[in-house]
């Protein structure tokens, strides 16, 4: 917030602005950067990869990846804006409030999806990964053991996104609150 005062003398009027400094708790903002930052670049990276094995295939790419890929990229270009902001003394509550909550609410929806395709009531990937997956391993130096790693490692991809976009949640709405706490202890 800032706030000014104006004197009028006999020819001009002089503005005085004095600006609000907004304190951040350090340690706890570049903790949520980091991990914020980490999940994001996770997702897009796994969501990503989905993406580019549906397309070489040549399957349909179901609408939640190219989905996270927009929102974890949405969620990294807020990150950096808020590096930028941090580095010019201007980060500002409301704005960090605001851009977390349209996150929460986009990696929220995002998070109920994955969570049904992981788990939901049949043929969900978990159940395909038990079935086809974990209880087939395959060793030695075959094409078997080669296509056993590819979906096992395909299959740990959607559980560490799951982890990810939980973790994100919870991060989003812990940042909500932080803000919060920065407004109101400089009011």
């Amino acid at each position: 917030m800032a706030s000014s005062e104006s004197t009028m003398t006999a020819d001009a009027v002089v503005v005085h602005r004095m600006r609000t400094k907004y304190h951040w708790p350090a340690l706890q903002l570049n903790f949520w950067l980091l991990i914020m930052i980490i999940g994001s670049a996770t997702i897009l990276g796994i969501f990503s990869y989905f993406a580019s094995v549906q397309q070489q295939l040549q399957v349909g790419t179901p609408w939640y990846f190219p989905y996270w890929i927009t929102v974890s990229a949405l969620a990294l270009l807020f990150i950096f804006m808020m590096l930028y902001l941090i580095s010019q003394r201007q980060l500002l509550p409301g704005i960090v409030v605001m851009g977390s909550f349209i996150l929460f609410v986009l990696w929220m929806v995002g998070l109920i999806v994955i969570s049904i395709q992981l788990w939901g009531p049949s043929g969900s990937v978990n159940g395909s990964c038990n079935l086809y997956v974990t209880g087939a391993a395959s060793q030695g130096p075959s094409e078997a053991t080669l296509a056993y790693l590819e979906q096992k490692s395909i299959c740990q991809s959607w559980t560490a996104a799951w982890a990810f976009q939980l973790v994100g949640c919870v991060f989003l709405l812990w940042m909500m609150i932080m803000a919060y706490q920065v407004y109101a202890e400089d009011s």
